[in-house]
């Protein structure tokens, strides 16, 4: 399988993801910020790089990923002020997004929501604005990238067991989507060649995790 830097490695959907990759045959890294949260992620499967991304360039975060064969992005600033969610969501991401070229690392995995896009009409004054905008930037920002790229819109995310099935077409009403869920179909597109340059909007649904990942 080769090597996967996960970045956000003690996120909630990070430390669902490390085990699955680990038993899947992928030697995986979990990027943090915070030293405490070391023995957690060793616990998980991945070996724990501690590193702030936010304050690093491109060039620091493309020697970090050296010899990666793949990155998933699961990182977030969890709300909290505008300034900090631009930081982490959109300048963090970005750079980390040129830092995987300038390293050779090819695949890339962003963890997104449905309904990121430009035009996503969330108003100035909610307080998912910046949010919105933060995603909605990063995610054009990879796709003009020359990555291996894969782009996942869950819905709003749940703390339920997993059920392996999804669909990628989600009605309005019910958009629920367990972080359980998310971390399989991450490990899933990892695998998936036809997973590449496509973004997948999906929740909690009835089909088959593999089946529904079909183009």
């Amino acid at each position: 399988m080769g090597k996967v830097m996960i970045i956000g490695g003690h996120g909630k959907i990070a430390l669902l993801l490390a085990p699955l990759l680990k038993a899947g045959g992928w030697e995986v890294s979990g990027v943090i910020r915070n030293a405490a949260q070391i023995d957690d992620v060793a616990a998980a499967g991945a070996t724990p790089v501690v590193h702030d991304v936010v304050s690093s360039s491109a060039d620091e975060l493309a020697a970090l990923m050296a010899g990666q064969d793949a990155v998933v992005w699961s990182a977030g600033a969890g709300g909290g002020s505008p300034e900090r969610t631009y930081a982490v969501d959109r300048d963090a991401a970005i750079r980390s997004m040129d830092a995987a070229e300038e390293a050779g690392v090819g695949r890339y995995i962003m963890v997104s929501y449905l309904g990121a896009r430009t035009d996503h009409g969330v108003p100035s004054g909610d307080s998912f604005f910046a949010y919105a905008e933060a995603k909605a930037a990063a995610d054009a920002h990879l796709r003009g990238t020359a990555l291996s790229w894969t782009i996942l819109g869950p819905g709003a995310l749940t703390q339920d067991e997993p059920t392996g099935t999804i669909t990628t077409a989600p009605d309005p009403d019910r958009r629920n989507t367990s972080r359980a869920n998310v971390a399989l179909v991450a490990a899933a597109v990892l695998n998936r060649q036809d997973t590449v340059r496509r973004t997948i909007e999906f929740t909690d649904g009835d089909t088959p995790i593999e089946e529904a990942l079909a183009p």
